[in-house]
């Protein structure tokens, strides 16, 4: 794992005896984040404003995380593995002053070994084009080849670019943060450097205020309730692919897919039997496709035991998203080669 020294290594500027120690603009943001009492936040203009705002970075710095503490609502899945989001998930947030849609975005890396990895980076890549604001989610102390591609991508744009710097909360020391800000500073590539926790939810209230500046005074675009342009059926087939990879940890990697076969809704209706009325329901009958028979080996454990838990467990969050009773059936098949197939990538959605 690289260090925090690795970032004198990138093309970002490095800090030497000649250059200026962080300002008292970097003070204040970091002891924003590390202070109890934050200091009050200026006036929020009367206008509504609403806007696209793109969420870019390397895999795994926490842009879903992020997307999901800001809404107050999980709609894009999450593990420990990079690359664990693969599509373009829109998130929706609205308040009295604003509307801010969000767009999580597959990470951006440099390893394209596959299909599905070319397909990843040119989905968020396509994600800064027609938006009203980027959020830079970086590490607090780690910059790598993958930070410095995505840095290099949001060179001429011709929109705001706000730098978060994520999991500040593991930072003992204050002193620790100085060096990355005053990098991002340097750069003079960012309106705003915004340091937060999004596992934790904290300095959020301020991500939030920053990121409602930066929007144009303009209508709602959405109802108020909603909150993702996503439907049912793409964010139950997400619910599951999740819950196999964290059951699976690192025995199963990326070589695998979720296809809703079924999804249906029976609304509630009396047994012609039994004349007792039953509850709504939806019934879900879904495939995991993996690309070796090891895999599902793997995925289906010992006596069924470990893909039963997972249908247990993906279901249990669907009832709590879907707000109804689920019925779900899950199969598991092999598939080799789909990551690398470019007529299976569009028939799975990709």
């Amino acid at each position: 794992m690289p260090s925090h020294n690795d970032v004198r290594d990138t093309q970002m500027p490095t800090k030497t005896a000649d250059q200026p120690q962080p300002s008292s603009t970097n003070e204040d943001v970091i002891g924003q984040f590390f202070n109890a009492e934050t200091a009050p936040s200026t006036a929020l203009a009367q206008d509504f404003r609403t806007g696209y705002v793109a969420i870019v970075g390397r895999p795994n710095v926490g842009k879903s995380t992020l997307m999901n503490h800001v809404l107050g609502q999980k709609l894009s899945i999450t593990s420990r593995k990079p690359q664990t989001t693969r599509h373009r998930i829109m998130g929706i947030l609205t308040d009295e002053q604003m509307q801010a849609i969000f767009v999580d975005t597959p990470g951006i890396h440099s390893k394209e070994v596959r299909a599905i990895n070319e397909r990843m980076n040119k989905a968020a890549t396509s994600a800064l084009v027609d938006v009203d604001l980027v959020l830079f989610v970086v590490d607090s102390l780690k910059w790598v080849s993958d930070d410095e591609l995505v840095f290099q991508k949001l060179q001429n744009l011709n929109v705001p670019v706000v730098a978060v710097i994520n999991k500040c909360d593991t930072i003992k020391d204050q002193a620790q943060m100085f060096t990355l800000l005053q990098k991002l500073h340097d750069t003079a590539t960012f309106t705003d450097i915004v340091p937060v926790s999004a596992l934790r939810g904290q300095n959020l209230d301020e991500l939030t205020r920053v990121i409602q500046k930066h929007l144009p005074i303009a209508e709602p675009i959405y109802d108020a309730e909603q909150v993702t342009d996503r439907s049912e059926r793409f964010l139950a087939s997400e619910i599951i692919r999740e819950k196999v990879m964290r059951a699976s940890g690192d025995e199963i990697p990326y070589d695998l897919t979720v296809q809703i076969d079924t999804f249906k809704d029976e609304p509630p209706h009396q047994d012609p039997k039994t004349g007792k009325w039953r509850k709504a329901v939806t019934f879900i009958d879904a495939t995991i496709f993996v690309e070796r028979q090891g895999q599902k080996v793997i995925v289906i454990g010992e006596k069924g035991e470990k893909i039963k838990q997972i249908g247990i467990d993906a279901r249990q969050d669907m009832e709590k998203m879907f707000d109804k009773k689920v019925m779900l059936t899950l199969w598991v098949k092999v598939k080799k080669g789909w990551s690398d197939d470019e007529r299976a990538l569009t028939s799975l959605g990709y």
